[in-house]
C-alpha cells in the first residue's frame, strides 16, 4: 500500500498560500476580533497562515514517518518510493520554512537584502571648504540612522560644495527623509522618493531641491541645497 501519495497531498494542500477555506475562516475570525486587516505577506493574517502551514507540514511529516516506520515488510520498490516521496516532503518543508522567514521579516518591515544609498547633496556658493562637524542621518518612522561621509566636500564646477556618502536601508518602509546638520550654517530636509523596497539603480536621480531649509539668519535660499541619490 503506497502511504506517501495521500500523505503528501495533505501536505501541499496544507503549505498552500492563504485563500482557501481556512483563510477565509481566519479572516472572519480576526475581523470579528478587530486584529488583522488583510492577507498581504507583511499582515499578522500572512504571518499567521504561514506558521500554520509550518506546522501542518510538520505534522504530516511526522505522521509519515511514524506510518513508515511502523509498517512491516518493505520491499525495495516500497523504499524507492517512499524515500522519494519524503525527499519532495522535507523539501517542501524546507520551503515552508524558508516562506516563514520572509513572512516574519515582512511583517516586522526588516530588509533581508540590506541595500543601501549612495547620495551626493549639493551646498550653496558661499559653502566652507572645510565643513566641521557636519552630522548626516536618515530618518524614517521605524528608525533614525547615521550616514558615512565620503571623504572631505568637493566642489562642482561652478564653485559650490558637494557632500558625498551612503547610508543603509535598513527597515522597508517608503518614509524616509535625509537630514543634513550644517552647526551654524542650516539644517536640510530631503525626502527619499523610493519605494518601500527599492532596488538597485545604476545611475543617480535628477536633483533634488530640499523639501525644508532651517537656517539660523534664514538667509540661505530654499534652492540654494539639493540631492540626488541611487540605490546599491
Amino acid at each position: 500500500m503506497n502511504l506517501s501519495t495521500p500523505l503528501l497531498s495533505s501536505v501541499i494542500h496544507a503549505a498552500e498560500p492563504p485563500g482557501g477555506a481556512m483563510t477565509s475562516l481566519f479572516k472572519t475570525v480576526a475581523a470579528s476580533g478587530g486584529f488583522y486587516a488583510d492577507d498581504a505577506p507583511d499582515s499578522g493574517l500572512g504571518l499567521l497562515m504561514s506558521g500554520l502551514a509550518g506546522v501542518a507540514a510538520a505534522l504530516a511529516v511526522a505522521i509519515m514517518l511514524t506510518v513508515y516506520f511502523r509498517s512491516g515488510y518493505r520491499s525495495a520498490r516500497d523504499v524507492v518510493r517512499h524515500g522519494v516521496a519524503a525527499v519532495l516532503v522535507f523539501g517542501l518543508l524546507a520551503f515552508v520554512v524558508f516562506d516563514m522567514r520572509n513572512a516574519a521579516l515582512a511583517y516586522l518591515g526588516i530588509n533581508p537584502s540590506k541595500p543601501a544609498v549612495e547620495f551626493e547633496i549639493r551646498l550653496p556658493k558661499a559653502w566652507q571648504s572645510t565643513v566641521d562637524e557636519t552630522q548626516i542621518e536618515l530618518h524614517t518612522d521605524r528608525n533614525q540612522t547615521l550616514a558615512h561621509l565620503s571623504g572631505a566636500p568637493a566642489s562642482d564646477d561652478q564653485g559650490r560644495g558637494i557632500l558625498r556618502g551612503s547610508v543603509p536601508l535598513d527597515f522597508r518602509t517608503a518614509d524616509r527623509v535625509v537630514i543634513l546638520n550644517l552647526p551654524g550654517q542650516a539644517q536640510c530636509e530631503f525626502k527619499l522618493r523610493l519605494a518601500a523596497s527599492p532596488t538597485p539603480s545604476g545611475h543617480f536621480s535628477p536633483w533634488h531641491l530640499a523639501d525644508r531649509v532651517a537656517s539660523p539668519a534664514m538667509t540661505e535660499a530654499k534652492d540654494a541645497y539639493a540631492i540626488r541619490y541611487r540605490v546599491i
